[in-house]
């Protein structure tokens, strides 16, 4: 049964147009199925004769999820974390801990049956049991959603979000099971008390070290840096900071921009740690300032981590459309709510114009006189419109926490940076360098008592920043460009059945860009020879790979 090639433990849902062996090897995870079976029939008090179905259900970024199916016709989900998942037995313990107290509140999530935050089992593997909800995945019908039903499905979710913000806690960071974070790390955390004040959740939750992937990712691991839990808001802004430098202290080296596209705009050199690091001692001193007046914006509070069509369950009967479940608590963070604010990348429409301004959305009225194509494209813009409408609306008239920390001034611009100083390093420094001149020419919204910008910039400096900015922007669009003449997603991800063709049409497109440059007088060897070992699409050597990690 432990068929090394079989498709259970290997991913079968896409393939990658650069680097496809590695991202395959990366999520391929072999594990030990009666074994599994046993743990499956110890927790649900079963035989495992009695289990008649097991299948693959699905594969994400970070798992593989399993349907299991007793004769009973009982169903329920077995998660498979891949290798890369990071930091592994903190974000199983977190996530499992999170879904069952944010469950204990009333909101819609499944019932874990059984876990484990090491491969030392049966099954040789990390695994969650859960719950298997029924209905339909909300990506299934996403873009068909007529408008009543967004609605109804945006007022459903601002009220679900409402009573998830509405939840505090005494401390930031990640939720925990007490004695899995006793286990992991050797200390309690810092008790959740009920209501009352005295509750047995005092024993069962805590709240540890914070299991956002860019503390943890890649040799970051191996530092012994503070994750939290986190005291105060200012805590939670210096942190990934702190990180970062020390990650670029320890195993910083000069590199190129992971992002092949935009080497050409650095003349295709290596990037000195240096400059990143600069701008992160420049961030940490203006941090304090960023912390908002109103103390309220800095209560600390959870939200979902990756809110998409995909993690939520919904169903689509004669009742109308209704919200069952939300999916997925992988890296869940409990943050001030200044840094939680904003809408979800799936239901926000900024770059629209319409959107911006809340204007009610309507259909053009010349709409029954267009052709079929255009009819198309202005009922999806509509989609768009409505979507990001009715939440905003929804969530004035539901969730009023969220909305304060929504219209805060200038608060995209405090999660934009410190977004920023968190990430990973991965070659360049323009995007957290951009944001401190936005604070920097902002200051007097930022300042407390009148006190004098701890940074300065030189107007060389801000020159050749805002056109460097510019640049790359220009490389963005291209590659974007790019991403649809291929039909690539992230990680130059494609579905099985479009990858020889989206190859072909990657290489195509390669071919005609080289003879191009070969026909142009003023392209020399050298920068011939450049761009074609930069090409976007084709494999990175995994040793430079690793750099970045």
């Amino acid at each position: 049964m432990k068929d090394l090639e079989s498709e259970l433990f290997n991913y079968t849902t896409g393939r990658f147009l650069a680097n496809d062996a590695l991202r395959l090897r990366e999520r391929r995870r072999i594990f030990d199925i009666p074994g599994l079976f046993k743990i499956i029939a110890e927790a649900l008090h079963c035989k495992t004769e009695e289990i008649v179905g097991f299948r693959k259900l699905g594969e994400g970024g970070f798992n593989r999820t399993f349907l299991i199916t007793l004769d009973t016709g009982f169903r329920l989900v077995a998660r498979i974390p891949y290798p890369l998942l990071i930091p592994k037995a903190y974000a199983l313990a977190s996530e499992v801990a999170t879904m069952d107290f944010l469950r204990s509140k009333g909101l819609p999530i499944p019932k874990v049956y059984a876990y484990s935050c090491t491969p030392k089992n049966e099954a040789k593997t990390e695994y969650i049991l859960m719950e298997y909800v029924e209905g339909t995945d909300l990506s299934q019908i996403w873009f068909d959603l007529k408008k009543d039903e967004i609605i109804s499905l945006m007022g459903q979710l601002a009220k679900v979000e409402s009573t998830m913000m509405s939840i505090s806690f005494p401390a930031g960071g990640s939720i925990y099971y007490a004695r899995d974070l006793k286990n992991l790390s050797g200390n309690e955390g810092i008790p959740l008390v009920g209501d009352e004040g005295i509750s047995p959740e005092k024993e069962r939750f805590c709240i540890g070290p914070d299991v956002s992937v860019p503390l943890w990712y890649g040799r970051r691991e191996q530092l012994d840096v503070f994750r939290g839990p986190y005291k105060d808001a200012k805590s939670v802004l210096v942190t990934g900071a702190q990180k970062e430098l020390a990650y670029l202290d320890r195993f910083g080296s000069p590199r190129a921009p992971y992002q092949r596209f935009r080497r050409e705009y650095y003349n295709y050199k290596k990037q000195p740690p240096s400059d990143h690091a600069e701008n992160l001692r420049r961030y940490l001193r203006l941090a304090p300032s960023l912390v908002p007046d109103d103390d309220s914006l800095s209560a600390f509070c959870i939200r979902h981590p990756d809110l998409t069509d995909s993690n939520l369950k919904v169903s689509t009967d004669s009742s109308g459309l209704q919200i069952l479940s939300m999916l997925d608590w992988q890296h869940a963070a409990v943050l001030p709510l200044f840094l939680h604010a904003g809408m979800p990348d799936i239901i926000q429409n900024e770059e629209d114009e319409v959107s911006r301004r809340m204007v009610k959305p309507k259909l053009p009225d010349d709409f029954d006189k267009l052709a079929e194509e255009k009819q198309e494209w202005e009922m999806e813009l509509f989609r768009r419109r409505l979507v990001h409408y009715h939440y905003i609306v929804s969530t004035a008239t539901y969730n009023r926490i969220h909305l304060k920390g929504f219209v805060y001034p200038l608060n995209d611009l405090r999660r934009r940076i410190f977004i920023h100083a968190t990430a990973a390093w991965e070659g360049e420094t323009i995007n957290l360098l951009d944001s401190l001149i936005d604070i920097v020419f902002g200051w007097e919204s930022f300042a407390k008592d009148g006190t004098p910008c701890p940074v300065v910039f030189t107007e060389d400096e801000i020159a050749a920043a805002v056109k460097l900015y510019e640049a790359l922007a220009n490389a963005d669009m291209g590659e974007r460009m790019l991403r649809d003449n291929v039909g690539r997603g992230e990680e130059t991800w494609v579905p099985v059945a479009q990858y020889e063709e989206a190859k072909a049409i990657g290489q195509d497109i390669k071919r005609r860009t080289l003879e191009a440059l070969a026909e142009d007088e003023e392209t020399t060897e050298e920068a011939y020879a450049v761009i074609e070992a930069n090409w976007p699409l084709d494999d990175m050597d995994e040793e430079e790979l690793e750099e970045y990690k």
